[in-house]
């Protein structure tokens, strides 16, 4: 036996020292780097903007998971969606930890560590390339974009829904190397499950046609008609939650009105739109929870500038589509995906969210990672290392800051007042931190917020109801403290904006009426 022979058949000390299969290698690196990023979510609390309405103070949710609860999950629309699987796993959240934030955080941390490393799994099964996939799923994983999907305990659709999605995406992977209808009905439960979950998942027939051009190359043997006619199910189950969800989404008023935001004005923020969320995922700075729509109009050079980009870029992808078929692939993965979220059907008042890219940003990396790749693979083993290093850089920079933006969701004021440092005119962000103060008895500085709230958009439903509160609240306080003129001034203010308000009226009469008479007047 020659030396060569023992050392290929005898451990060496690093094996001794951690017995792993290096297959598992890249999985135990990926969960590292995850787990680093996105630990201090655990230490997070839940924040009002929506976590109250889907747990804290959802009687369903926090009652746990019980029969009752799970016939209340399959018809309730509520939070302008049907999504029967995310009540679900609110539930069963609050059987496991009650309404301890950690456990929530927690859950929305693991089902993120699952898309990544599946992420991983997929590209590599179906590409046989490590180091793209190994790069695509890293950044996946601590994009600072991710963020407001995983920290924010209201966005569990965004995981969970998304966990859905890869699963059908490995699921047709083997469904089309050995096909049967067992595996066919497979990618489709999957698919109900993930619509169930989110109805962004929508747009998953047409990456399945994607996936057949590449990584999967079938349509050369099956045929385009083939492969149209195997999504017909597919796309039945779509329009099905696609009615769905624009019945829901009217039920819940998130509709925006089509007079207050004209097409002309959705269109080009619809473009401009793709062009900032690329941009935002090569540098992603200044990140809100909040966007504002811009209700006043886009620069036309703007527009222009990225009807042009996305031109250019549309031109080149389809040149491409012989010699690198994963851009046209990964391009088309990110409009495609992007689509119901975009705002040309505008829903909310947002220009756009973080947490739209979950699922799209996958097809930039893809097309930047095997670009990369292919370039690197014709280079000097200098270059390749050089790559390899800034990827790795790359990686760690993103990663440090999913970390301290991960520290903005750590509560509401946190939340808000990050939001106000980095947007202008954020009405909904003075709304949302007004009523974050309120509840921490800071009433004050809470009404100061309310007003700016109605400066910026004086015919806010939400501000005005809470600037009219506000304004009771205050007249309430001043009048328990002797000054009943002030008082008075603050309850007529907030009756201009909810006269309705029955309690202010008759604190205004009794004011008035002990203000002519020289009677002290008392709070109740």
């Amino acid at each position: 036996m020659t030396p060569t022979d023992t050392a290929s058949r005898s451990p060496g000390w690093a094996d001794r020292l951690l017995p792993i299969d290096r297959r598992a290698v890249p999985f135990l690196l990926l969960a590292v780097i995850v787990a680093a990023a996105f630990a201090p979510a655990v230490g997070n609390g839940f924040v009002g903007y929506d976590d109250s309405g889907y747990v804290t103070r959802q009687p369903h949710v926090a009652g746990g998971l019980t029969a009752a609860g799970l016939a209340w999950s399959l018809t309730a629309v509520l939070q302008s969606n049907w999504h029967p699987l995310t009540w679900v796993s609110h539930m069963l959240d609050v059987t496991l930890f009650g309404l301890s934030p950690a456990g929530h955080h927690a859950t929305s941390v693991l089902l993120h560590l699952a898309n990544t490393l599946l992420l991983f799994h997929l590209l590599h099964r179906e590409t046989r390339r490590g180091g793209p996939s190994l790069f695509v799923a890293a950044v996946f994983g601590v994009h600072p974009l991710h963020v407001e999907s995983v920290a924010w305990v209201a966005e569990r659709k965004d995981v969970l829904s998304t966990l859905f999605w890869l699963l059908a995406l490995a699921a047709y992977g083997t469904y089309t190397r050995r096909p049967h209808a067992g595996r066919y009905a497979l990618v489709l439960v999957l698919f109900a499950a993930g619509l169930a979950s989110k109805p962004m998942v929508v747009t998953l027939p047409l990456t399945l046609l994607l996936w057949d051009v590449w990584p999967l190359g079938r349509l050369e043997r099956v045929g385009l008609r083939r492969a149209l006619i195997e999504k017909g199910p597919f796309v039945g189950l779509a329009a099905l939650s696609a009615a769905v969800t624009i019945h829901a989404q009217r039920a819940g008023g998130s509709l925006a009105d089509i007079e207050a935001l004209p097409l002309g004005l959705r269109l080009g923020n619809a473009v401009v739109s793709y062009v900032v969320y690329a941009g935002q995922t090569l540098w992603p700075a200044g990140l809100s929870t909040f966007y504002p729509h811009p209700a006043s109009g886009l620069s036309p050079w703007w527009v222009a500038a990225a009807v042009a980009a996305l031109l250019v870029s549309t031109v080149w992808a389809i040149g491409q589509r012989h010699a690198r078929p994963w851009v046209p692939v990964g391009l088309g993965w990110y409009v495609i995906t992007l689509l119901p979220v975009v705002g040309v059907v505008q829903v909310g008042l947002q220009a756009r969210a973080d947490r739209y890219m979950y699922v799209p940003m996958i097809g930039l990396l893809i097309a930047l990672a095997w670009t990369a790749d292919e370039v690197v693979s014709r280079s000097r083993v200098a270059t390749a290392r050089m790559t390899t290093a800034l990827a790795g850089l790359a990686v760690l920079a993103l990663g440090v800051a999913a970390w301290r933006q991960v520290h903005v969701w750590h509560d509401g004021v946190t939340l808000w007042t990050h939001a106000l440092a980095v947007t202008d005119d954020n009405f909904i962000a003075h709304d949302n931190l007004g009523v974050e103060l309120d509840a921490l008895g800071r009433p004050d500085e809470a009404l100061a917020h309310y007003r700016e709230t109605l400066r910026i958009k004086p015919g806010d439903r939400h501000g005005t109801y809470n600037y009219a509160m506000a304004c009771f609240g205050k007249g309430e306080r001043l009048l328990g403290q002797g000054d009943p003129e002030a008082a008075l001034a603050m309850f007529r203010e907030g009756l201009a904006y909810r006269p309705d308000n029955a309690d202010a009226r008759r604190y205004v009469e009794a004011i008035e009426s002990a203000l002519r008479t020289g009677t002290p007047p008392r709070s109740r």
